[in-house]
């Protein structure tokens, strides 16, 4: 009996922690002014505030309220911001001018711009190195850059165009290749290359999440849309499973132990990890169409992902595609959460 009962407690607790994956919605819409392009959505959990890249600049906005809290000029071609509280600043990466925008996060005024690789794409910052990373995709390479001084202190030779990236229980840094369809391992103090990972199983790899637990990662992939489960200590692909169309980032939620992927066709994927090798389907939840980058707070446990409608206008020679341009005053953060 004490067997049995046992039994049933472990399995309604799985049931309920299922049960609180599929409870996830879209909770509020925080309209944002402006009607340029956009990508990346960072979150600083600590001081609650939202970046969202957006054309030529970066629009600030409070995670709790949806207030807009000012703006980050002359980031032309912007894709993604980056924060380094303990130095009290903050980076862009700017695709169009093949610079990075150091500002301070307090007044959001720009303190120098830093030439890196051509194309900067995605950005982050790596606490342990106190370097900010960009994924160069002109030059398919990475830049390193001193947080503190906002110096670049070297490339990494990748040989690739870096999506999203991670940072191993190993302290290495994790990042997909989105052109050569693997992932590139390498080590953000040297900037050595260690290791390459091809997928095999699918391709075009953006979204990126990690398990520090199990040391497992989580590889959305376009090509075939995705969630490809890898060992990060050898590569090993553990198995796929189906996602949306159109991903681009990835999250993990260690406490939950949910895997989530915001993707471009209007859906969250969420996957429940029942053990580093087995993955259950949590439920996706309706976003928009065109929300395809996300920002994740551990503090919350809320998804914030960006999105806009298109106006789609015929091409004069009927062989080309029509153009796409965003509907004025349809952008939008969308706030998922129970």
């Amino acid at each position: 009996m004490p067997i049995r009962k046992g039994l049933w407690i472990a399995s309604f607790a799985a049931a309920l922690s299922l049960a609180g994956a599929t409870s996830y919605k879209v909770v509020a819409r925080y309209p944002v002014p402006g009607d340029g392009g956009f990508d990346y959505v960072t979150l600083d959990s600590a001081a609650r505030r939202v970046y969202l890249s957006h054309g030529t600049q970066v629009d600030v906005v409070d995670a709790d309220s949806g207030k807009v809290v000012g703006t980050i000029a002359d980031t032309p071609g912007v894709h993604g911001a980056a924060i380094a509280s303990e130095f009290k600043h903050g980076f862009t990466s700017n695709g169009r001018e093949d610079k990075v925008s150091m500002f301070d996060p307090a007044t959001l005024h720009v303190i120098k711009k830093i030439d890196v690789g051509k194309g900067p794409d995605g950005i982050y910052y790596n606490a342990a190195t106190k370097r900010v990373f960009t994924n160069n995709h002109g030059s398919h390479d990475i830049t390193a850059i001193d947080a503190k001084t906002g110096e670049v202190v070297g490339t990494v030779k990748v040989e690739g165009d870096g999506e999203e990236a991670v940072t191993g229980a190993d302290g290495l840094i994790y990042v997909n290749s989105e052109n050569t369809n693997e992932v590139v391992v390498f080590d953000p103090k040297s900037l050595d290359v260690k290791k390459r990972f091809p997928i095999g199983v699918a391709k075009t790899p953006t979204g990126l999440a990690y398990d520090a637990k199990t040391n497992r990662l989580f590889i959305g992939c376009r090509n075939e849309p995705k969630m490809v489960v890898m060992d990060a200590a050898t590569g090993k692909v553990i198995n796929s499973y189906p996602i949306g169309a159109g991903v681009d980032y990835a999250a993990f939620d260690p406490q939950a132990k949910l895997v989530f992927f915001s993707c471009g066709d209007g859906t969250l994927t969420i996957y429940h990890a029942k053990s580093a090798d087995e993955y259950e389907d949590a439920g996706a939840v309706k976003t928009q169409p065109s929300a395809k980058t996300m920002a994740f707070d551990s503090k919350t446990k809320k998804i914030f992902l960006s999105a806009a409608e298109y106006v789609e206008t015929p091409a004069t020679d009927p062989s080309k595609r029509p153009q796409r341009t965003v509907k004025p005053g349809s952008f939008v953060v969308l706030v998922v959460g129970k």
